[in-house]
């Protein structure tokens, strides 16, 4: 199950405390202060990891506090600094102040990390005719996780029509299939082959009329494809409850309009799925005739149309990211302070 959600507090470790210490001997009765200062508290670090998926680990584990500094010592000892905290989280995770709302860090890909709750400084000794000190305590706060999943196409449509069949007939992922709506309850993963390359396709819930604005828990399900660079759109060429596929389409449209302009401007693959039923290709005629699209029927229980599928969205995958890197790479050039 893909927990997608969580609340965790964060706190760096304590700083130690600075020694209160004298150095006596026959020739220095009143004694020399010689206390070392404390170490330094460990800092609370937040890493992606490309091998976490989830953030379940995070529901049953809340609390996560840095090791604390050592202790000053006599002869000027310095107390041991605290051993940082790493916090590993899937690829996508995004990190919130729970108090101010803000965003600390959005670790969309893996490697990326960020410090999030530094560590106290240790006290001062009295070695330098100082009071000692105690260490200061670690800096802490409440943090929200939100994980939005990396994936190169997210296929998206209204419950039941067929994206699960669809991502476990393209893919090595293996979602639960059933002849009724919402089978599918959290985003699913699926690695894509063609050609001695792969692209990741992500099975996204089934989304209804107000998803938008969190019907069906919509806003949560839309989150993840922010950051797909193609949408593969399945519609149900033979809907059950003969509703018209042309309409049916529209309205998911105008559901991705009203959520994001970015995500509705997503590239698109539009796919007419289920079309093993009879009357399958009359129906397709009239959709085709209301929708001004391209479009690839394929049936996702006998794999018609897959082969051609297939290519086709990874062409689409490959065109979206170079397009991307294009853009990018021309406004970091504009933003350049050195020039040409």
């Amino acid at each position: 199950m893909l927990i997608d959600q969580a609340k965790i507090y964060v706190e760096g470790g304590g700083g130690g405390k600075g020694c209160r210490s004298f150095f006596k001997d026959i020739f220095h009765r009143k004694g020399i202060p010689d206390g070392g200062p404390g170490g330094r508290g460990g800092d609370v670090v937040f890493k992606a990891d490309q091998n976490l998926h989830t953030l379940l680990d995070f529901r049953y584990n809340q609390h996560y506090k840095a090791e604390r500094g050592g202790h000053g010592g006599s002869n000027h000892k310095f107390g041991r600094q605290g051993r940082d905290l790493v916090v590993k989280v899937p690829a996508g995770t995004v990190l919130v102040d729970a108090a101010t709302s803000l965003v600390i860090k959005d670790l969309a890909f893996p490697g990326e990390s960020v410090l999030v709750a530094r560590g106290g400084n240790g006290g001062r000794g009295n070695s330098k005719n100082f009071e000692a000190t105690e260490g200061e305590p670690g800096e802490s706060k409440t943090i929200l996780l939100e994980l939005k999943l990396v994936a190169d196409a997210g296929i998206i449509g209204l419950p039941n029509a067929g994206k699960s069949t669809l991502v476990s007939r393209i893919s090595r992922s293996h979602s639960k299939i059933a002849p009724y709506p919402f089978t599918t309850k959290s985003p699913k993963l699926g690695v894509v082959s063609v050609g001695g390359e792969s692209f990741v396709a992500a099975d996204m819930p089934g989304l209804i009329e107000g998803a938008h604005g969190g019907k069906g828990l919509g806003d949560r399900f839309l989150r993840h494809i922010e950051r797909t660079s193609v949408l593969v759109h399945v519609v149900d060429i033979m809907p059950f409850d003969g509703s018209d596929p042309a309409a049916n389409y529209e309205l998911l449209e105008r559901e991705l309009k009203l959520y994001a302009e970015d995500v509705f401007n997503k590239p698109r693959v539009v796919v007419a799925n289920k079309m093993d039923i009879s009357g399958a290709s009359e129906s397709l005629e009239r959709f085709v005739k209301k929708v001004p699209v391209e479009v690839y029927p394929i049936s996702g229980v006998t794999g018609e149309g897959i082969k051609e599928l297939i290519p086709a969205i990874h062409r689409k995958i490959k065109d979206a990211k170079r397009e991307k890197s294009e853009t990018d790479n021309g406004e970091s050039g504009d933003e350049s302070p050195y020039g040409g």
